[in-house]
């Protein structure tokens, strides 16, 4: 059997292997890791049911779901579809991934971006002004960037206090921030359920949750009432902090 081996079973199995290890990129991206884990384990029992124990009444069930299995998945994963094409589309996204994937270069906000959203923070915080700032990291979240209105902006204390400016049309959404440019403002973004969440605690930080809990996005609340500066990571959310935590959190 092993004499049949060719180079190009080779190449065939390296890009087998390619392709499904970005897909599985591309999944625990978009953080569907979980679903992918579940389908994955539902295509083990179905074999095992209809294959080694030959299961005929479970298996005709299972089989009759397998045939709607390609529809399923794209009501499903339609979201991330929507994400891989719009990649594709869009040609300085598609090349700065693949120079990313060669070079392992991370874009992120430098000291200076850091600072002014800092300074930003600072003064909302004194002038009790809400606002909610999102930093992307390795997930995209162009799904929401499209729901606001696009900036593509250099990051600035000043442009940041402006947009949140109590009588701004963007006040009451949030900006996306992705690599040192503020992508865009006035986004909706997904809002947390959970029942650990205080109460006193409005829709600013129930989004801030809620984006921290599907995305590994950073997200940074100004409280309205209280002017309290609050973080959310990891589908945690630290209260409280002082300007000067917020920079050192940022900047780590």
């Amino acid at each position: 059997m092993f004499l049949n081996f060719e180079i190009k079973d080779i190449i065939d199995i390296f890009l087998v292997a390619i392709i499904l290890y970005q897909t599985y990129r591309l999944m625990k991206g978009t953080g569907t890791a979980n679903i992918f884990i579940g389908i994955l384990s539902f295509v083990v029992a179905w074999f095992f049911i209809t294959r080694v124990f030959e299961m005929r009444l479970l298996g005709q069930i299972l089989n009759s779901i397998m045939s709607f299995a390609p529809i399923l998945l794209i009501i499903i994963f339609q979201k991330e579809i929507r994400s891989f094409f719009f990649m594709l589309g869009k040609k300085n996204r598609f090349f700065k991934s693949i120079e990313s994937f060669f070079k392992n270069k991370d874009e992120k906000p430098n000291d200076v971006c850091i600072m002014q959203v800092v300074t930003a923070c600072r003064k909302l915080s004194q002038e009790k002004v809400g606002a909610l700032i999102i930093f992307e990291k390795k997930v995209t979240l162009h799904e929401y960037i499209e729901t606001g209105e696009e900036i593509n902006a250099d990051i600035s204390a000043r442009l940041i206090e402006n947009i949140f400016f109590k009588n701004s049309p963007l006040h009451d959404g949030a900006m996306i921030i992705s690599g040192d440019k503020i992508k865009a403002a006035g986004c909706i973004l997904p809002v947390s359920h959970s029942p650990n969440i205080s109460k006193n605690l409005g829709l600013r930080h129930r989004s801030a949750l809620g984006i921290a809990e599907r995305t590994d996005a950073i997200a940074i609340v100004v409280s309205e009432e209280t002017g309290k500066i609050s973080v959310a990571e990891n589908g945690q959310l630290n209260l409280k902090l002082k300007t000067e935590e917020l920079e050192n959190f940022l900047s780590k």
